[in-house]
């Protein structure tokens, strides 16, 4: 995670549950880069919410770990939940495969696992006046896309 820190230079960090320990971490290494996180279902008891909205350069962005919306039978629950919020992108994890792509007007992106030892990956937006774009960035490089 430190690595990928480094390497993109981030403005916020997001992460989506799982070893929330190594959120705290990444904080300390990075204190002066905010850090946004969501309880996964490995997180045990938890203070952190299950999912939170945040708004960046005026795009709203669901975060949440997916575990609550069953994303590993599918994405249609996570999906109805980011469009009845009206947000420009979801961003879930729970099924450590990174993948990301396009509906309609809805980014729909999962980060993979960045603590991979088959395919280590995480995940970008980018935000301009022009839009958003969204991919991941792993050990094979560049963007995947999902057939969901």
């Amino acid at each position: 995670m430190a690595a990928a820190v480094r390497r993109e230079a981030p403005d916020q960090i997001l992460h989506l549950g799982d070893v929330s320990r190594d959120a705290a971490d990444l904080k300390r290494q990075f204190p002066d880069i905010p850090l946004a996180c969501v309880c996964g279902n490995c997180d045990g008891r938890s203070d952190l919410p299950e999912q939170r909205i945040l708004t960046f350069e005026g795009r709203r962005v669901l975060m949440c770990h997916g575990h609550t919306y069953g994303v590993k039978a599918g994405i249609g629950g996570a999906v109805a939940a980011a469009r009845e919020a009206g947000v420009d992108a979801l961003l879930f994890g729970h099924t450590h495969s990174a993948c990301c792509d396009l509906l309609g007007e809805l980014w729909v992106m999962n980060p993979g696992s960045i603590g991979s030892l088959y395919a280590a990956s995480y995940g970008v937006m980018r935000m301009s006046g022009d839009g958003m774009v969204c991919y991941t960035q792993g050990d094979g490089g560049g963007a995947e896309r999902c057939c969901w």
